[in-house]
């Protein structure tokens, strides 16, 4: 059996399971390729769905080995028999599950987007994935969900493994499967796209699920309507204190390090996307973003990699892998309850402008604005046409080679867009006054499509391309 996609397995697989129609059922999808799966299952009987975040408990000398799983509400399963061969500590296991459930919250947290878990207490549960492999992960949920207080536990999904589909019996009340071959090898191997699954992706589909709409919204032109703006009427949340705290953001299989500074009564939020050979350390970006912060913008200053990645040149230069993390950055700010209510802006330079251009052409983009101070959308390219976002592009009038690639690019793009040439600035704007400019530029730009207020067109001075009505 050969599937399209996951949306048509899931429509297949929830065809197998009309059974279970108009009983008290609650769909859980594995993130994040069974949240795709699920959703249509879910839509087809008519039942509410949620993720199921399960981490592995993995042995501190190999983290590979698993001794278990943590679930969310403090659910634990443990492999003791393991634990005990291998030698593990009580200590080193409450290390290892503290770090773990740490991960999970976040994780839970960015999926759900402040929207409450789905209570499974008595319910029949359908447990989701795309596919089953060592079946190692759907066990453990499946262990979660009755830890959790399900009445019964069904594990679902389009094809697996013969000898892992019958250890699952162990751990659940049924199994259905539409496909399991003997000759079983990679999941991917049984669909024709088998493309990643994005955390924006899972988020869309959680929210498009709790809103019964039969079909995702069209995206917002943010000209009209600037990104999140419904939820800005609701204003702060009482009481809000101003932040100014170092942010750990769960990308993948990474950890990202930045720095999160929230004004009281800020009107949106700017994520800056640094280039190849800089920082969130950056001198550069540290004054821009302090003089956003003073006036009212909050800002995120993170790494899009890890210290070791930076190490291989081709990470810096990898843009779809860096616009990929960057949307699992917007996602988890989204998720605060103290920043969900606020726009989000990305302020890119060099490389990191390309990936926050890339980015804000995702279909599922929600990005009120985008800045490129000497970036090199270029890398960015084929892109640029599906941007939506209102762009400003600023670069140095002695950065030749840099000017003439952002000016190919304003070409390219077909959103509101204006490039803003900065006399006698080179590359990195190091001449005296040129990156007060970039602030100036950024902060107006920024006020118009945060709903700041009214702020000074003619401050774009060099700019190609006429202001918005």
């Amino acid at each position: 059996m050969q599937f399209t996609d996951r949306a048509d397995a899931g429509r297949r697989l929830a065809r197998r399971l009309d059974y279970l129609r108009g009983g008290d059922v609650v769909v859980l999808g594995l993130p994040r390729g069974g949240v795709p799966v699920a959703f249509e299952v879910a839509r087809a009987l008519g039942a509410p769905l949620d993720v199921i975040v399960v981490r592995k408990l993995g042995a501190p000398f190999q983290p590979e080995l698993a001794m278990g799983a943590v679930g969310e509400g403090g659910v634990r399963v443990t492999n003791d028999d393991l634990i005990r061969r291998a030698g593990v500590t009580a200590g080193e296991l409450a290390a290892v599950e503290r770090r773990e459930l740490a991960d999970l919250a976040l994780q839970a947290a960015r999926f759900r987007a402040g929207r409450p878990h789905v209570d499974i207490a008595g319910k029949n549960v359908i447990v989701v994935d795309d596919g089953i492999a060592t079946g190692s992960t759907a066990s453990a949920a499946c262990q979660v969900a009755r830890g959790q207080g399900a009445g019964t536990v069904i594990m679902a999904a389009p094809v697996g493994a013969p000898e892992s589909i019958e250890m699952l019996r162990a751990f659940c009340d049924e199994v259905v499967c539409l496909d399991a071959p003997p000759w079983f090898s990679a999941v991917g191997t049984w669909y024709d796209d088998f493309s990643h699954v994005p955390d924006a992706e899972v988020t869309k589909l959680l929210a498009q699920a709790a809103s019964s709409l039969p079909a995702a919204p069209a995206p917002r032109d943010p000209r009209n309507s600037p990104p999140s703006s419904a939820s800005k009427a609701a204003g702060p949340l009482p009481g809000q204190q101003a932040i100014d705290e170092p942010v750990e953001v769960l990308a993948g299989p990474v950890r990202l390090a930045g720095q999160l500074t929230i004004p009281v009564g800020a009107d949106g939020i700017v994520v800056f996307v640094h280039g190849s050979g800089s920082s969130r350390r950056s001198p550069r970006n540290r004054y821009v973003a302090t003089q956003l912060n003073e006036a009212g913008f909050g800002t995120l200053l993170f790494d899009l990699l890890t210290t070791q990645e930076e190490l291989d040149r081709a990470n810096v230069f990898d843009v779809e892998m860096l616009a990929s993390r960057l949307t699992e950055v917007a996602c988890w700010l989204r998720s605060r309850p103290d920043a969900a209510w606020m726009p989000v802006g990305y302020f890119g330079a060099s490389t990191g402008a390309a990936a926050a251009l890339w980015a804000a052409a995702e279909p599922a983009a929600e990005v009120a604005a985008v800045v490129s101070r000497g970036g090199r959308p270029d890398l960015a390219q084929a892109r640029l046409p599906a941007v939506r976002s209102p762009t400003l592009l600023i670069v140095g009038g002695r950065d030749e080679v840099v000017l003439g690639l952002n000016k190919a690019a304003q070409r390219a793009l077909r959103c509101e867009n204006r490039l803003a040439v900065v006399p006698g600035a080179t590359h990195l704007f190091e001449e005296p006054g040129t990156l007060q400019t970039v602030t100036r530029l950024a902060r107006d730009w920024f006020g118009v499509y945060f709903g700041a207020g009214p702020r000074s067109w003619a401050s774009l001075g060099g700019t190609q391309a006429a202001p918005p009505p």
